[in-house]
């Protein structure tokens, strides 16, 4: 059945041009869009062997790489001078050689749902946002004792707006900026791992679906992937990692070979390539079908399903032709579907279904035999759900970490 025409929302206009200018700088190569200071160089860029060569080049001992990663990872140190393990004056050619943060918090908000969002400032003027979702679930183990699992999960962004451009989403509306660098993307989840009291200190779960496109920064996506995964950093593991992307076959099948197993999650939003390319412009030149394939690439060479992420649009992609649509397609390869509400943007056209709608399209894709879960929204109140990161514009960010932002989050 042709999906018939969406009516044009006169920001999609700029969104498409956005993404046009973006695609064309990311063919230019990350150095285009990432320009660091050699000078002073992140420590959280170097895994730990490549840190021992580096300190061992400066005569120190190679034990003292992991004493410095226990202090940044373990003990949270936020300088140097706190390593108080090593001499001092170790201490001060460290500081001198790298540096640790270079981000300043300039905003912290807490949801009435425990979600905490952060609102970071980088060197050059970059904004981006970071989440971080707990989640405590009761179950009962193989003896009937109750079990609390305590989820502490990271959504992290891999770049500075974001070049997709999609018509509901609010990181896309400046478009891109730049790259994030690995270092810029674990001072995240370090700053995250920071507002954890220390009796729930660690991060279980990362999702790349803060702001960006993480395989369209692929190196630095899976440069993090692996200090997060690491037994002497985050120590993750990989099966509690999630990566979203809008669809980039080739990426996505470079990310199977490089072997981790990791979750791939896929932005679908649409069952077909008519309406998709009107919500996303960067489906434009790439096809449901060649998404499929990639996705079973995928699956062949990790053995990790496949999620469909769909988010619900009112009256736009939540009919009864589109479970059906969805279903078909849900059915072409080892995944699951996970539908999502709709989580407004001020200023954008579309609305968030009611609730009977969404269950009456899980029933349907349930019926027509497809694995589909709701995904709960968190944070909606201080705008951290999903499709609502964005680049805010440094003087609505003025407000500090502390009491103003949680009145502010109590009160919506």
């Amino acid at each position: 059945m042709a999906q018939a025409a969406i009516g044009r929302h006169p920001g999609w206009a700029a969104n498409d041009g956005h993404a046009r200018r973006a695609a064309q700088q990311i063919r230019l190569g990350p150095d285009i869009l990432c320009s660091m200071d050699a000078a002073n160089r992140s420590v959280l860029a170097l895994d730990l062997a490549s840190l021992q060569g580096e300190l061992a080049a400066l005569g120190m001992p190679k034990y003292r790489a992991g004493q410095i990663m226990e202090w940044i990872f373990q003990k949270r140190a936020v300088t140097f001078e706190t390593m108080t393990n090593l001499s001092r004056d170790d201490r001060r050619e460290l500081a001198e050689r790298y540096t640790l943060f270079t981000s300043e918090v300039v905003r912290h908000l807490r949801s009435a749902d425990g979600t905490e969002k952060i609102l970071l400032r980088w060197p050059d003027g970059g904004l981006t946002e970071s989440v971080m979702i707990p989640c405590d679930d009761d179950h009962a183990d193989e003896y009937g004792h109750t079990v609390v699992a305590q989820r502490r999960t990271a959504c992290l962004s891999t770049q500075v707006g974001c070049p997709v451009g999609c018509a509901f989403c609010a990181s896309g509306l400046q478009g891109l900026k730049r790259n994030l660098t690995s270092a810029q993307v674990l001072e995240q989840a370090l700053r995250l791992t920071h507002l954890l009291a220390p009796a729930r200190r660690r991060l279980s779960n990362v999702v790349f679906m803060g702001m960006g496109e993480p395989l369209a920064n692929f190196e630095v996506t899976l440069t993090a992937i692996r200090i997060l995964m690491a037994p002497w950093a985050f120590h993750i593991s990989g099966r509690k990692i999630t990566v979203s992307t809008v669809g980039l076959p080739p990426q996505i099948r470079r990310l199977a070979e490089a072997e981790l197993p990791v979750t791939l999650a896929l932005s679908l939003h649409a069952p077909n390539d008519e309406l998709r390319r009107q919500l996303i412009p960067w489906a434009k030149g790439i096809s449901i079908g060649d998404l499929v394939d990639a996705g079973r690439y995928y699956f062949d060479r990790t053995g990790r399903e496949i999620t469909l992420e769909y988010i619900m649009l009112e009256a736009v992609n939540t009919r009864p032709e589109h479970a059906r649509e969805l279903a078909s397609l849900a059915h072409q390869l080892r995944s699951n579907v996970n539908l999502i509400y709709y989580n407004q943007v001020p200023g954008l056209p579309f609305r968030r279904p009611a609730g009977p709608t969404v269950l009456a399209f899980q029933q349907q894709l349930r019926s027509l035999g497809v694995n589909v879960h709701v995904r709960r929204s968190r944070g909606r109140d201080i705008a951290a759900a999903c499709g609502q990161l964005a680049r805010q514009d440094p003087s609505e960010a003025q407000m500090e970490s502390g009491e103003p932002a949680n009145r502010q989050a109590a009160g919506n």
